[in-house]
């Protein structure tokens, strides 16, 4: 695994100081060049905790990947250029208001002047560290900020909705290795319970907002304002993916 080569891909030429500033730049880029998306999931194809194999998918075939594989290379990345890091447990509100098990989803925590929790695998979530402080942070996709909980054990993520802040998901600090996220990754794959299962996605944000192809639509958000077109056919499907996101299947 190269680091040049990562940061090629996501858009920068050199490593800087490891301060707060690179890191934010770190994670933007991420997000502006690296798609969420669950395809191998729905082709069947299984997906291994383990980095080479993530390495070689996301920088040197152009693909994106779900949590587990976008932070834990993201993880690998930030400790190459020299911040102090630990992956993190979080779980995931659903729609009903309940939260998903442990190992739901993957964050990485990073220790600089303060803590911050930052996520390049969450798809539409905040474009910069968020420190565990409680100041709010806003950019185009909205206002966040991760609050403490009130029983006293561990932190919630959340973004302004509609005039309230709703919880994205509730983590704690402990630090894990990546192979602890196996079974919950396994299950995101296979279960038909899982959202990863149920249809195909792919999303990137833009510097103006977002892009996102499922089954059925192909969403562009520009400025706050969404256009929506129907995919109608499997062909359309590629051919938006490879249009917008550099992906052939």
């Amino acid at each position: 695994m190269n680091v040049s080569a990562y940061l090629r891909r996501i858009g920068l030429s050199a490593v800087d100081h490891p301060d707060r500033q690179f890191l934010s730049r770190l994670q933007e880029n991420h997000l502006l060049h690296i798609p969420f998306e669950n395809l191998d999931i729905s082709l069947h194809r299984p997906i291994r905790l383990s980095l080479p194999p993530v390495y070689e998918k996301v920088v040197e075939r152009g693909r994106g990947g779900f949590c587990y594989e976008l932070n834990g290379l993201f993880h690998w990345l930030l400790r190459e250029c020299g911040f102090h890091t630990t992956l993190i447990s979080a779980r995931v509100r659903e729609a009903d208001g309940s939260f998903g098990p442990e190992f739901d989803h993957l964050a990485v925590l990073v220790l600089l002047e303060t803590p911050y929790v930052v996520d390049v695998g969450f798809g539409d979530c905040c474009r910069h560290p968020l420190p565990l402080t409680g100041d709010e942070v806003e950019d185009i996709s909205g206002r966040y900020r991760v609050a403490s909980k009130t029983d006293g054990e561990g932190y919630a993520l959340q973004k302004k909705t509609e005039g309230h802040w709703v919880t994205e998901y509730r983590f704690t600090t402990l630090p894990y290795e990546l192979q602890a996220f196996t079974s919950m990754c396994q299950h995101h794959q296979t279960s038909p319970a899982s959202t990863f299962t149920q249809k195909k996605m792919c999303t990137i944000a833009t510097d103006d907002g977002r892009i996102t192809l499922t089954q059925d639509f192909l969403t562009i958000t520009r400025d706050g304002k969404k256009q929506k077109h129907p995919v109608t056919s499997d062909r359309q499907f590629h051919d938006e993916l490879l249009r917008y996101f550099g992906i052939k299947l």
